[in-house]
């Protein structure tokens, strides 16, 4: 399990040394809406954006104070010269606040390749497959450009497959997850899928498929009667809550969130047209608040998971000024509250982690549940 945290902890070693290995180009994304196949594809090395959790003064001239922390704290890192060693930035359409990431990155970091991938706010539209493919074929000519290599049919195949592997390892790590004492902690559950974001996906999946072999020989950790929960909302990398809510006597079981399960939840579902299936799969991947229109599909697919998963209670977490989840929050903890019988409790994260507040409140939550559980 240590390697995966070694992954997250020297992501910026782990990207350089793959540089100077492959003599590829690194390309850092800020969005799980980039599709990663067509990078694969191409040769290059998708690396998320993350950031480090640490006050900073160099983003306010460039982004308003008022954007969530995350963004910030994203463009920072860039600022920082933490991230010199990218060759290119890519970003799909998604919030306000990221947007501007993006752009002040773009506009102060020079970088031999960018691109803005339009991706759809409505995808239940009957035009957004049509729409998406066409951007996912500029955004293939521009690597194409930018790469001096041909990306056809084979290539994409190829890369489709090294992201779909990936994607089915993580679906059986988190099936694990169902069973009544899980062998692995939701801390070491987030370390696996947020290493698998900055490392190659090929060497991610071999590692992943020995530690696989491993931990089904491994005994549950924790006891029978835990408390299972679920966190649920904004973007969070960050994996201090966690292990705070798994020292006070809960466990964390499942998730929904874009740096969990939204990331790898469904696959790229094969069609003779690979730009169309891939569109496809963006598409219909668990929604977050920003593009669930019209019919909402966030509410019954959170309903599975706290049933399919024996959820006890809900940490629902917003980063602050987040405006999507902040819209979205009331009614995903109504709707937990009325139709799943589910009790949940609102964290708001900035930029550090306020340990002392947050561990009174969620002990007293795990506390309130134990009385249930037990």
């Amino acid at each position: 399990m240590e390697s995966f945290k070694e992954l997250i902890d020297n992501r910026h070693e782990y990207a350089r040394e793959w540089k100077k290995r492959t003599g590829g180009k690194v390309l850092g994304y800020l969005c799980s809406y980039v599709p990663e196949e067509i990078a694969v594809a191409a040769g290059v090395l998708p690396v998320r954006i993350f950031g480090s959790h640490e006050p900073q003064d160099v983003a306010e001239k460039h982004i308003y104070s008022m954007f969530c922390p995350f963004c910030r704290d994203c463009l920072a890192q860039g600022l920082l010269g933490r991230y010199d060693y990218l060759d290119g930035l890519v970003m799909a359409h998604s919030c306000m606040h990221l947007r501007q990431t993006y752009f002040s990155w773009k506009t102060n970091i020079p970088l031999s390749y960018t691109c803005y991938i339009g991706m759809p706010s409505k995808p239940q539209s009957p035009l957004a497959k049509k729409f998406l493919k066409g951007e996912l074929e500029d955004f293939k000519e521009s690597l194409e450009e930018w790469t001096g290599k041909t990306t056809g049919n084979k290539e994409l195949d190829e890369g489709i497959e090294v992201l779909n592997q990936n994607r089915r390892l993580l679906r059986e790590i988190y099936e694990l997850r169902k069973d009544e004492i899980p062998p692995l902690t939701g801390a070491e559950a987030m370390e696996i899928v947020l290493s698998s974001q900055v490392v190659d996906k090929t060497e991610h999946s071999n590692r992943l498929s020995k530690y696989l072999e491993e931990i089904k020989q491994r005994s549950g950790k924790g006891e029978k009667d835990q408390v299972r929960l679920m966190v649920i909302g904004s973007e969070n990398d960050d994996t201090e809550m966690i292990k705070l809510a798994e020292s006070l006597g809960g466990i964390v079981v499942i998730d929904d969130h874009c740096t969990g399960t939204r990331y790898f939840w469904n696959e790229v579902i094969p069609e003779e047209d690979r730009l169309s299936a891939i569109a496809t799969r963006y598409l219909d991947r668990p929604r977050c608040p920003q593009k669930d229109f019209e019919t909402r599909s966030r509410l019954p697919h959170i309903a599975q998971l706290v049933k399919g998963y024996n959820v006890h209670g809900a940490i629902v977490i917003q980063q602050k000024f987040c405006d999507p989840h902040e819209l979205d929050i009331p009614i995903i903890m109504n709707y937990l509250k009325e139709e799943l019988n589910t009790p949940s409790l609102f964290l708001e994260f900035d930029v550090t982690f306020p340990a002392g507040q947050f561990r009174t409140r969620i002990e007293a939550f795990i506390e309130t549940l134990q009385l249930e559980v037990v």
